[in-house]
């Protein structure tokens, strides 16, 4: 493929020795990837074996996306983002540079994330476009593995999503939410704990966790605690899947 065409699109479930070799130059698909005819995948995308891109997505160069992802139509994802294993981001979800989602974690439909919190469109005397490469106003944004973000959410930027927590649809998240916890609103504010399996383990007053409490899940029994206001996953437990 020419370097003046940076961009491709496939339709159909690709194994990865059937590729052609000008493809696999512009981008690299693992083995069983589907990828709608609609999709427009950059140069130096890499796609993790089993994963499935549909109609209209656009992913920029240099994103990487693990195995057995769904990326939901008319998705945008910039370039450098990273993406783990097992992600599921429904549709209409617009995903920055500085980006990373880890293992498991699910975006749902209408989610924008963002990474500047001082934008403007130009220089201070309006005569010149500013870049939109990342400079040193680009702040990260991380999802821990297992988390849920509803549909319809806005994630601010230099923060961190914990592992299992759970952003519900419309929050505004503006700051960092600790792990295995449930927060909503505007700005987004715990209200509760979580388990693995997404079942509630308990719904307090806005901002008010307890300090130390014992949690079980009734779906599969797992436990957890708070410990100083913060909720750990009890190590012995035993559960199925």
């Amino acid at each position: 493929m020419p370097d003046t065409d940076p961009e491709i699109t496939l339709g159909e479930t690709l194994p990865q020795t059937a590729l052609p070799s000008d493809i696999t130059a512009a981008f690299l698909p693992g083995p069983g990837v589907h990828i709608h005819p609609t999709a427009l995948i950059e140069r130096g995308v890499v796609l993790g074996r089993g994963s499935s891109v549909w109609d209209n997505v656009h992913i920029r160069h240099d994103t990487i996306i693990g195995d057995e992802c769904i990326i939901g139509e008319k998705t945008y994802i910039a370039y450098g983002v990273r993406i783990g294993n097992r992600c599921k981001i429904n549709s209409f979800v617009y995903i920055c540079t500085a980006v990373t989602l880890d293992d498991g974690v699910m975006v749902s439909a209408g989610t924008i994330f963002t990474n500047d919190r001082f934008p403007r469109a130009t220089t201070p005397d309006l005569s010149k476009l500013r870049t939109s490469d990342p400079d040193e106003h680009t702040r990260p944004t991380r999802v821990r593995e297992g988390a849920t973000i509803g549909a319809g959410c806005v994630i601010g930027n230099d923060l961190t999503i914990g592992r299992f927590a759970m952003i519900g649809m419309g929050a505004v998240v503006t700051h960092s939410i600790p792990d295995f916890v449930l927060a909503v609103g505007n700005p987004a504010v715990p209200v509760g704990a979580v388990c693995r399996c997404g079942q509630l383990l308990l719904r307090h007053p806005a901002g008010q966790a307890p300090h130390h409490q014992a949690l079980g899940c009734c779906s599969c029994g797992r436990q957890y605690e708070y410990r100083m206001g913060q909720v750990v996953e009890r190590l012995t437990t035993r559960a199925a899947n």
